[in-house]
């Protein structure tokens, strides 16, 4: 009988470690695949560094001067002109994006600005007629005087 009992608890054991043991793995895959969201308001305020503006590294400002370049020159009008440049200023967004290089509070700061302009350019793209893209455009040349009021 005692060799029945321990036969039978040694299998419940194994049996049950072995399911933990299953979770934890799938836990651990989730976590790996899953990673947590980057998130900011959209509406936050930027912050100034003790009064200063912040510094974006060399590789990151390089972009965003291309981007703000790309707005001063503009004279386009047509619907058309408009999507070429957001076609542009998306590219530049997307090598902002993929060079980030940044850490900490100057990080966090430049997210405050940059979420919100990533989604002007997106609505610019998606405007149905020049009214609209002008609008959108407009919101894009202020967004780049709020960025040269906090970064340099």
């Amino acid at each position: 009988m005692k060799t029945i009992i321990i036969i039978l608890a040694g299998s419940i054991l194994l049996f049950s470690c072995n399911i933990a043991t299953k979770e934890q793995e799938k836990a651990k895959t989730e976590n790996v695949t899953q990673e947590p969201e980057h998130q900011h308001d959209k509406n936050e305020t930027i912050a100034l560094n003790k009064g200063e503006r912040w510094k974006v590294d060399e590789n990151m400002i390089t972009h965003i001067r291309n981007m703000e370049n790309d707005v001063s020159v503009f004279k386009g009008t047509t619907l058309t002109e408009y999507k070429t440049l957001s076609e542009n200023l998306q590219k530049n967004v997307d090598l902002l994006t993929s060079n980030c290089t940044m850490k900490g509070k100057a990080h966090d700061e430049l997210h405050k600005w940059l979420l919100p302009y990533i989604d002007l350019v997106q609505e610019l793209s998606e405007a149905k007629d020049e009214t609209k893209a002008a609008k959108q455009f407009e919101y894009i040349q202020t967004s780049f005087s709020t960025f040269n009021q906090y970064f340099q």
